[in-house]
């Protein structure tokens, strides 16, 4: 840096550097100000080059598992109706098999046999109903016969696109293929031929698999909540300002900006003494 030695008036050097130095204070001021205001020590992509990238990157990462945590949200509420029908259908199996042990009592008559037929008839039509009615997002999830359409869905589960979990459920559960009887055609002769016990291996062997599956996506679910949290804390060290040594910075470029313009002012005041030569 060029110093004057104060006798040249036509280029005051003095002047010149100290407004050099009081520019290079407000424009570090500025930067600093900006930090206070957005939060952020990287405000663009030249505050750090390399930090900006790798905050971007990690951004990314961010929103993509983000949007895993809530296709596993979706996935456990397919589940979750899917298991529903399911264990509706198993407490109508259940009442079936009790009519069956109350069908097969010598004491009964004819038209006691046909109300409990009837009784059957009815709950295995509400199965069928079930089967019809368990959807998800207007989609059909239980698989009433075999000709039926097997609900099978892939779903992201992870910040990667091959992470992927399969829900599907390919059991039939209507109620003619549980009990080799179709609804409305029970009848007082054909009671015990209905295979409950055999319905209810099927069907409680689909809500296992459910609750297993399930547990699955708790675990998925827990490992993504962790892995944003340490993702978002890599990214704050690298992208968010640190308050406390921005204010102490800030404050202390605001005493030199008070000192740099006093400076300035004095520099272009000290040529005037050399008035006092021309007297």
């Amino acid at each position: 840096m060029a110093v004057s030695s104060g006798s040249r008036i036509n280029t005051n050097l003095s002047a010149l550097n100290a407004y050099n130095a009081l520019n290079n204070i407000n424009r570090e001021v500025g930067v600093h100000q900006l930090r206070l205001a957005t939060g952020k020590r990287v405000n663009s992509a030249a505050d750090d080059p390399s930090g900006y990238v790798i905050s971007k990157k990690m951004e990314g990462r961010i929103r993509a598992m983000s949007s895993a945590l809530d296709n596993v949200g979706d996935a456990q509420s397919v589940y979750g109706v899917a298991e529903g029908g399911y264990q509706t259908i198993a407490d109508i199996l259940v009442q079936i098999k009790e009519k069956q042990a109350r069908a097969a009592n010598g004491a009964m008559g004819a038209d006691e046999l046909d109300a409990i037929a009837s009784e059957i008839n009815a709950l295995m039509s509400e199965i069928d109903d079930i089967n019809d009615q368990t959807k998800f997002n207007g989609t059909t999830l239980l698989k009433k016969t075999s000709g039926s359409t097997t609900y099978s869905k892939t779903f992201q589960v992870g910040e990667g696109s091959s992470e992927t979990l399969s829900v599907s459920f390919s059991a039939v559960t209507g109620a003619t293929a549980l009990l080799t009887v179709a609804a409305g055609s029970v009848t007082s002769a054909n009671i015990s031929t209905l295979t409950v016990d055999e319905a209810l291996k099927t069907v409680n062997a689909e809500i296992g698999k459910i609750g297993g599956s399930l547990n699955r996506l708790s675990t998925k679910e827990a490992n993504l909540t962790t892995a944003i949290t340490n993702t978002e804390a890599a990214k704050s060290r690298i992208l968010d300002a640190d308050i406390a040594r921005e204010q102490i910075a800030a404050v202390k470029l605001q005493i030199l900006q008070q000192t740099a313009t006093a400076q300035l002012a004095q520099a272009n005041a000290s040529p005037q003494v050399f008035l006092s030569l021309f007297r």
